[in-house]
C-alpha cells in the first residue's frame, strides 16, 4: 500500500440517493479528487493509494450504483446514468468541481461526466480506461452472450466451494504468471456471489460491450479535450485493454501526460501504488483546473501583479 495501510482508511458512508444509497469514502484536504472504480469492482480498489492521496487532496472514492456497498438496482446502467450518479454524489457532498479519475469502466464514466457536466470537472485522469477503442479481452466479450448469467453463477459457486478454492489457491501463483491480472479478476468475481450483483454486472456489460468488443468509443471526440488537463495511466502488461489505446489517445489530446507503468497489468494503481499516487499528486499540483477560464486566469495574474507592484511602492 502506498505509504499507508488499511488502518488509515476512513469508514464508508452511505449517502441517500433517490430512495436508495450510494457508498462513499472521503478523507483529506486540498483539491478534490473523485475516484471511480471499474466493472464489477468497488471503491476498495483505491485502498492502496487512498491514504497517500489524502495527504494533499480531498479524496472521494465512490461505489457505483449496483456495486460494492451501494444499493442494488435494476434499470439504466448506461454511462450517462452512471455519470449522473457521480454528479448526484458530488451535489450531496457539496463539491462544485473536482479532478475525476476513472479506472477501466470508470474511465468511460469519467469521460461521459465531462461531456454531460463540463463545469464540474477540473482535470481528467484515465486509468486503463474503456472507451478508447474496440479491443477488449475475450472474457468480457463472452459475458455479453446469452446464458452468461448461468455461467457466471456457476463460476462464483465453484469459487466459493472449499475444495475447489483450495485447488485454485495452489494453482493461482502459476496462473498469475501467465495472466498477471488473474488475482484481481478472482477478487472481482467473488463480489458477484449474489444474484442482484450479477444482474448489475451483466447490465453494465450490456451497456458498453458486445461480442465484437467495446460498443462505446470517445476516440472521435478526444481532440476536444485539448483545453482539459488530462493524465493517462496504463499498465505496460495490460491484457484486458491494450496499452496501444493509451498511446493513441495521448497522441490526440493536446498536452496530455502519459504514464505507462512497467510490469503492471490492468490495475496499475494496485500493482504500483506508490508510483500512481506520486504521479497523480504531481499532475494535480502542476496543472491549472479546467474550470478556471483563460479570462479568470488573466484577471488573477493581473491582480497578483498589482498587489506585487503596490507592495514594492
Amino acid at each position: 500500500m502506498a505509504n499507508g495501510d488499511r488502518d488509515d482508511l476512513p469508514e464508508v458512508r452511505r449517502l441517500p440517493w433517490h430512495g436508495r444509497e450510494l457508498a462513499v469514502r472521503r478523507a483529506g484536504a486540498g483539491p478534490t479528487v473523485v475516484l471511480i472504480h471499474g466493472m464489477a469492482g468497488s471503491l476498495n480498489t483505491w485502498d492502496p493509494v487512498f491514504p497517500a492521496l489524502a495527504r494533499s487532496c480531498d479524496v472521494v472514492a465512490i461505489d457505483l450504483p449496483g456495486h460494492g456497498a451501494s444499493s442494488r438496482m435494476r434499470g439504466d446502467f448506461s454511462l450517462g446514468s452512471l455519470a449522473a450518479a457521480v454528479r448526484d454524489a458530488l451535489d450531496w457532498l457539496d463539491i462544485d468541481a473536482a479532478t475525476i479519475v476513472g479506472h477501466s469502466l470508470g474511465g468511460g464514466i469519467a469521460m461521459q461526466f465531462f461531456y454531460q457536466f463540463p463545469e464540474r470537472g477540473e482535470r481528467l485522469v484515465l486509468v486503463s480506461s474503456g472507451g478508447l477503442g474496440r479491443e477488449v479481452t475475450p472474457l468480457l466479450r463472452a459475458l455479453s452472450l446469452p446464458g452468461a448469467n448461468v455461467v457466471l453463477a456457476q463460476l462464483t459457486r465453484l469459487q466459493r466451494n472449499r475444495r475447489a478454492g483450495a485447488v485454485g489457491r495452489l494453482l493461482q501463483p502459476a496462473a498469475a504468471r501467465a495472466w498477471n491480472d488473474l488475482p484481481y479478476m478472482l477478487r472481482q468475481m467473488a463480489l458477484l456471489a449474489d444474484r442482484e450483483s450479477r444482474a448489475s454486472f451483466l447490465a453494465t456489460i450490456d451497456a458498453v460491450i458486445n461480442v465484437s468488443g467495446q460498443r462505446v468509443s470517445a476516440t472521435d471526440r478526444l481532440h476536444l479535450a485539448g483545453n482539459l488537463p488530462t493524465l493517462i495511466v496504463w499498465g505496460e502488461r495490460d491484457r484486458m485493454i491494450p496499452v496501444a489505446h493509451a498511446r493513441a489517445a495521448a497522441g490526440v489530446i493536446e498536452g496530455c501526460r502519459l504514464d505507462v507503468v512497467p510490469g503492471a497489468g490492468h490495475y496499475p494503481h494496485e500493482d504500483d501504488p506508490d508510483r500512481f499516487a506520486r504521479t497523480l499528486a504531481d499532475f494535480i499540483a502542476d496543472t491549472t483546473p479546467a474550470h478556471i477560464t483563460s479570462r479568470d486566469l488573466a484577471r488573477r495574474l493581473a491582480s497578483q501583479a498589482t498587489r506585487q507592484t503596490l507592495s514594492e511602492l
